[in-house]
């Protein structure tokens, strides 16, 4: 249940926001109702992940798997939902990939190079983050620096995303059941 109403003041900024949200995605997304009580938090949020998504340097499915990580390391289940959704569906990221995410040290569907992703997106998500030297110098050796950056940023972002998310009780909003129903009928 959320702690917050998602019926939020319909004010302009907010009407905008819900129109844009119902063109991509179909609905308006539970986290935008929620930071609408608040104008000046959701513009610059909003503006924020609009600038978020012009990142290009990483591949999407490293930073995919890496927000899945952090978003499994909180238990933020919107995220986890949202994100498995958004993975699958927008960005072809393999579904027995995410599905596995939380348990990737026991899972063989994830390259070496995945598998730092996981490692550096749950060091960084921990707290206190316990991120090694190690761990960058392996990372930075297959990504170099412009791409490490933007590792350390979406996760940095999933980590803001979902303890939001998860502080103000938002919960899975279906996303994946209607990812699931559309993977099924397509086979």
């Amino acid at each position: 249940m959320a702690r917050i109403s998602l019926d939020p003041p319909r004010t302009l900024s907010y009407r905008l926001a819900a129109r844009f949200s119902r063109r991509r995605y179909g609905t308006v997304l539970d986290p935008v109702a929620a930071v609408a009580h608040n104008a000046p938090v959701g513009l610059a949020y909003g503006l924020f992940e609009l600038q978020v998504e012009r990142w290009h340097k990483l591949d999407r499915g490293l930073k995919d798997l890496a927000v899945m990580m952090a978003a499994a390391t909180i238990g933020c289940s919107w995220c986890m939902d949202f994100g498995y959704w958004e993975s699958v569906m927008k960005h072809d990221v393999p579904a027995e990939k995410l599905r596995a995410v939380p348990r990737w040290r026991d899972s063989d569907v994830f390259t070496e190079l995945d598998r730092l992703v996981l490692e550096y997106a749950e060091a960084m998500t921990a707290t206190p983050p316990s991120v090694t030297d190690e761990m960058a110098a392996r990372l930075r050796g297959h990504l170099g620096d412009a791409r490490l950056i933007e590792l350390t940023a979406i996760v940095a972002v999933e980590n803001l995303r979902s303890r939001i998310n998860a502080a103000l009780g938002l919960t899975s909003q279906g996303f994946k059941d209607r990812c699931e129903i559309a993977a099924g009928a397509s086979a």
